[in-house]
């Protein structure tokens, strides 16, 4: 019993719990831990397994792309397009801002105040017209001209000039000549109102790359201003508009133009006065001028003769012109153009045989004839066309009082007609043809026949077998 109890009571037979025991014995809050572990490794605290898929996905990947890259793409892209990609974002807006090279300005304050250059930097080709109108904008009421449109209150009357009184003062105007000479150094052509000497003095020295300029209600001293600009090409002055606004440019405006843009290849005179001197100014001193366009002049007896000046002029173009000179003066005073190749009459009032005898006289050389809508051309007057024997295309538009006799008189002397166009001349019968004007339509190279309304209709029918007597469709039995 001894021998037991002191084998009881030794300390050898109680041994201290290991941590495998405590480890086997305990294993409830183990398992919590265990099973915790691998739940919390795929939270979303842990960084490393969802944070690098959801972030690539919503990046931007034209970020990568230079601006230059980027400008070069948008470029490419179709015009129509080209609005709707600059909502994407800001530097899309930007960037197509960038693209832009011609602008109408519609509020002048956008472009006094910075924002135009800032929106568009690369600006060549700028159009203030609208942007000199002070106009209402919440209007109904629209003013179309073939110059302008306009929107305009309802208490006007017609007795006013509309443009002439809602026209920005001239300070305005030259104010934001200079922020645009400022902010457009590569400026290549400009459309502006009411300007002065001093804002296109402005425009000249600040713009030196300008080769187009367009300049409304204009007057002798404001054409100072443009003899600056070395380096113009083309000039359209635009003097006098009935109804809208009055001003004037006489000789001494069209001497100035003359011998300060020797370079000009086309100039375009809209309601100017002047007279023989002025127009042979421009052709002695602008040797390289090639297109000459009169609308509506107010110019004084003679003026012809002076065309004879203009040696190197291919284009000559009347438009809406109410006459064309009353006293043209003698023929051998009067001289041609000696490389003319084109003559273009458009809505001319053609009242006086001396004067279109006078003008086709100087235009002798020409090759080409297009004339469209004129009144007064009737059978005398076309004869002294026959007097151009170097002619090869003839286009008669809306010529009413010619008839098949009168055309055919002088296109039979043509003995280089190859192309003839005739298109709403009601007097023109296709049942007055004669055998030797059939021929002729024969070997043309090109023939457009539509003289009235029948003959359109006979060629939309031609091989339909309508139009025809109804005994090819009702025979006899």
């Amino acid at each position: 019993m001894s021998a037991l109890s002191e084998k009881a009571d030794s300390p050898l037979k109680k041994k201290p719990p290991s941590w495998s025991d405590i480890w086997l014995r305990n294993t409830k809050p183990l398992k919590h831990v265990v099973f915790t572990m691998p739940l919390q490794s795929l939270s979303p605290k842990e960084p490393k397994s969802q944070s690098i898929i959801p972030t690539f996905a919503n990046i931007d990947r034209t970020l990568l792309l230079s601006d230059e890259l980027l400008l070069q793409i948008l470029s490419k892209l179709p015009h129509l397009q080209r609005n709707p990609n600059s909502l994407v974002c800001k530097r899309w807006l930007n960037l197509q801002g960038r693209l832009i090279r011609s602008l109408k300005i519609l509020d002048w304050d956008f472009l006094e105040s910075g924002r135009l250059f800032t929106r568009f930097p690369n600006l060549t080709h700028v159009d203030l017209l609208n942007g000199c109108l002070l106009s209402p904008r919440d209007s109904g009421i629209l003013l179309t001209h073939r110059l302008v449109s306009m929107q305009m209150g309802s208490g006007f009357c017609s007795n006013r000039k509309f443009l002439e009184e809602d026209l920005l003062p001239v300070e305005a105007v030259d104010k934001g000549l200079q922020a645009l000479a400022n902010g457009c150094p590569n400026l290549r052509r400009l459309v502006v109102i009411n300007a002065s000497e001093l804002g296109l003095l402005t425009v000249a020295e600040e713009c030196l790359t300008v080769q187009e300029l367009e300049l409304h209600k204009c007057n002798d001293n404001v054409l100072r201003g443009i003899a600056a600009c070395e380096n113009l090409q083309i000039v359209k002055l635009v003097a006098n508009v009935d109804g809208l606004y009055s001003s004037s440019v006489t000789d001494i405006g069209l001497t100035i133009v003359a011998q300060g843009c020797k370079r000009l290849v086309r100039l375009e005179l809209s309601g100017c006065e002047g007279s023989f001197d002025g127009i042979k100014a421009i052709g002695q001193c602008c040797l390289m001028l090639e297109e000459l366009t009169i609308c509506d002049h107010k110019m004084d007896d003679g003026w012809l003769a002076g065309l004879s000046y203009c040696e190197n002029l291919k284009t000559l173009k009347l438009l809406s012109c109410k006459r064309i000179d009353r006293s043209p003066g003698r023929d051998e005073y009067l001289g041609f153009c000696p490389a003319l190749e084109r003559l273009h009459l458009q809505k001319c009032q053609l009242r006086s045989n001396k004067s279109v005898r006078a003008l086709f006289r100087v235009c002798e050389a020409v090759r080409e004839i297009v004339i469209q809508d004129c009144w007064g051309l009737n059978n005398d007057m076309f004869r002294f066309a026959s007097v151009c024997r170097r002619v090869k295309l003839l286009s008669l538009e809306g010529c009413s009082l010619l008839t098949t006799e009168g055309l055919e008189a002088v296109i039979l002397s043509w003995q280089d007609l190859e192309n003839l166009i005739v298109v709403s001349c009601k007097n023109i019968n296709e049942s007055d043809i004669s055998p030797a004007l059939a021929t002729l339509f024969s070997i043309l190279k090109e023939l457009r026949w539509r003289p009235d309304a029948k003959s359109l209709l006979a060629s939309s029918l031609v091989g339909t077998g309508m139009g025809k007597k109804g005994g090819r469709f009702f025979k006899r039995t």
